[in-house]
C-alpha cells in the first residue's frame, strides 16, 4: 500500500469513528430522553392518583370510595385527553398512590408498565419482592410477566427458612452464596414442550440453546454462557458437559448436567468429577470454586442426601419442568412452611 492509499485509508478510518461517535451520541440522548417520558408518565399518573384520593377520601387512603366517581372521570378524561384514561388505568393510578404515598420512593428506572403489572398483585411482600427484582436485573415488562407467571417470588420462597422468607420477601433475591442461585423448580414453559412428553437429553439441550435468552432469565442474575457439550480429558477418556456458564457475581463457573429422568447417584458422581476437573484445570487463580446443578425431572431427597453427603457443598440437584407450576399448590405449601415455622399464627 503506498502513501496516498494510506492516507485515504486513514481519512476512512477517521470518518468511520467519527460517524460510530456521533451515533453513539444521538442513540444515548435518545434514550435519555425515553427515560425521562416515562419517568414523567410515572409521575403524572401518580399525582393524578393523588388528586383523585384527596377529592374523594380527604387524603385518608383507606377510606371506602365509590366507582362513580372513578367511571365519571374516566369517561371526562378520555373525552378531554383521548386515550390512556380507562375505566382500568383511572383505577390504577389511583391504587398507584395509595400503594406508594411517597412520591420519592419511586424508581427512575421502571416505567408506568412495570408499575401497572406490579399494582396487579395484591400481596405487598410479593409486590416488593417483584418491584426489586426489576430494578436490580433490569427486567422488561414482558421478562415481569413471564417471571410472574411462573410463580418465581413462590419458587424461592419454597427453599427457604422463615427467616430468609422475610428477607427475600423484602430485598429480592441476593446473591451471596452458591445456594442462592438454586429453585426449585425450574421451568421451562418456553421450551414448548408438552407435559406429557419425555424429550431426549440431546433435545432438551438443544430447545434451550435455542431460547438461550429465556434460559438465562430462568437462571437469574449474573449468569454468562461459556459453552454447549463442553469436553474434558481425562485418564484419556472423554467427557462432555452438558451446558457451562461463569456467575460474574460469585466468581465461578457454574455447569449444570440435564437429565430426563430421575437424578440417580451415579449422575452426582459424576458432578462431582467434573467439578474436581474445573478447579483444578479451567478456573483462574482469582475463581471461587466452580458449582454443579444438576437438573433432573425428579428426585429423591434422601438419596440425594445420602449421595452428596462428604462431597463438596457446591452440588445442587433440582426439578425442572415444562410447563406452568401449580400455584394454589405452591401457595400451600408456603403456608404450611410458615405456619411450622412459626412465621403466622
Amino acid at each position: 500500500m503506498n502513501n496516498d492509499e494510506k492516507q485515504v485509508s486513514k481519512k476512512q478510518d477517521s470518518y468511520l469513528h467519527l460517524l460510530d461517535t456521533i451515533g453513539q451520541a444521538f442513540m444515548d440522548a435518545r434514550r435519555r430522553a425515553i427515560g425521562m417520558v416515562h419517568n414523567e408518565q410515572v409521575r403524572a399518573y401518580w399525582n393524578i392518583g393523588r388528586h383523585i384520593v384527596e377529592y374523594e377520601q380527604d387524603g385518608i387512603p383507606k377510606a371506602e370510595y365509590g366507582t362513580a366517581l372513578l367511571e365519571r372521570l374516566a369517561d371526562d378524561l378520555r373525552k378531554r385527553h383521548g386515550h390512556g384514561f380507562s375505566r382500568s388505568n383511572v383505577s390504577y393510578m389511583r391504587l398507584f398512590y395509595v400503594k406508594y404515598p411517597i412520591c420519592e420512593t419511586l424508581s427512575h428506572k421502571l416505567t408506568w408498565s412495570h408499575y401497572f403489572e406490579l399494582l396487579k398483585i395484591s400481596n405487598d411482600l410479593e409486590r416488593f419482592f417483584y418491584e426489586k427484582q426489576c430494578i436490580s436485573e433490569n427486567w422488561s415488562v414482558r421478562d415481569l410477566k413471564r417471571q410472574k407467571k411462573t410463580a418465581l417470588f413462590l419458587r424461592l420462597m419454597h427453599n427457604n427458612d422463615k427467616e430468609k422468607l422475610m428477607k427475600i420477601s423484602r430485598n429480592g433475591q441476593e446473591l451471596e452464596h452458591p445456594e442462592d442461585l438454586l429453585k426449585d423448580p425450574y421451568i421451562f414453559e418456553f421450551l414448548g414442550i408438552s407435559e406429557d412428553i419425555k424429550p431426549l437429553e440431546s433435545d432438551l439441550e438443544r430447545r434451550i440453546i435455542s431460547n438461550l435468552q429465556q434460559f438465562l432469565l430462568e437462571l437469574g442474575k449474573g449468569f454468562a454462557f461459556i459453552a454447549r457439550q463442553h469436553r474434558i480429558t481425562i485418564a484419556n477418556v472423554h467427557y462432555r458437559v452438558d451446558l457451562v456458564f461463569y456467575h460474574r457475581i460469585l466468581k465461578c463457573f457454574v455447569l449444570i448436567d440435564l437429565k430426563v429422568n430421575e437424578v440417580e447417584h451415579n449422575d452426582i458422581g459424576q458432578m462431582n468429577m467434573y467439578l474436581n476437573y474445573f478447579k483444578e484445570e479451567e478456573s483462574a487463580k482469582d475463581d471461587n470454586e466452580p458449582i454443579g446443578i444438576i437438573l433432573a425431572t425428579d428426585k429423591d431427597e434422601i438419596l440425594v442426601k445420602y449421595a452428596t453427603g462428604g462431597l463438596s457443598r457446591k452440588i445442587f440437584v433440582s426439578r425442572y419442568q415444562t410447563y406452568l407450576p401449580d400455584r394454589k399448590l405452591l401457595e400451600e405449601r408456603i403456608k404450611t412452611l410458615m405456619e411450622a415455622e412459626g412465621a403466622i399464627p
